[in-house]
């Protein structure tokens, strides 16, 4: 008897863990029990993204990259990471987008919350035309910083060309929402 209490109350909290994870991942505002939503771009605070542009990461071949240095025009970060499903499926659509909105100024950086290994080779398979850096395990606190309280990923951010936090994304992004960004 005692191992069935058991397994039944696994399968409750499995069950509970795999409906928080079912809507963090669908990117939806709050899950139906109420629970914490993103925060609108507006309620950000200012140091949080000012944190952000200090930083400097390593790119896969090892050169560094200063996140400094796309201030000025408009850019979408990427957080993700090579265990991540949803974060390779959506690779493909982000790097579509680089590549048709780089004419017209868009920037687009993915920051890998993962090993330098892992991403290298993942990269030499599915390349992509986007820079890529190695935020490791603590680019997960700088998408917290960010706005992302649960620190899932993949976890998509859109700043305006002056260095202002205008979008959120938790979950996987989709056309319609790329194409309402760059509209926006």
């Amino acid at each position: 008897m005692r191992r069935r209490q058991m397994a039944g109350m696994a399968a409750i909290a499995l069950g509970a863990a795999a409906a928080g994870a079912w809507w963090r991942i669908r990117g939806l505002e709050s899950p139906p029990s109420g629970g914490a939503a993103l925060p609108q771009p507006g309620a950000q605070a200012p140091a949080a993204a000012g944190d952000f542009w200090s930083h400097t990461v390593e790119r896969p071949d090892g050169s560094a990259l200063a996140l400094a240095s796309f201030r000025g025009r408009p850019l979408l970060v990427n957080f993700w990471a090579t265990w991540c499903p949803p974060c390779i499926r959506e690779m493909p659509l982000i790097d579509s987008f680089a590549r048709s909105q780089g004419a017209s100024g868009w920037q687009v950086l993915g920051l890998a919350i993962d090993k330098r290994e892992a991403v290298a080779d993942f990269l030499r398979k599915q390349p992509v035309s986007y820079a890529i850096g190695l935020a490791g395990f603590e680019g997960s606190q700088w998408s917290r910083d960010l706005g992302n309280a649960t620190g899932a990923l993949p976890f998509t951010v859109v700043f305006d060309a002056q260095g202002q936090v205008r979008q959120r994304k938790l979950g996987e992004v989709s056309a319609a929402e790329l194409a309402t960004w760059v509209k926006a």
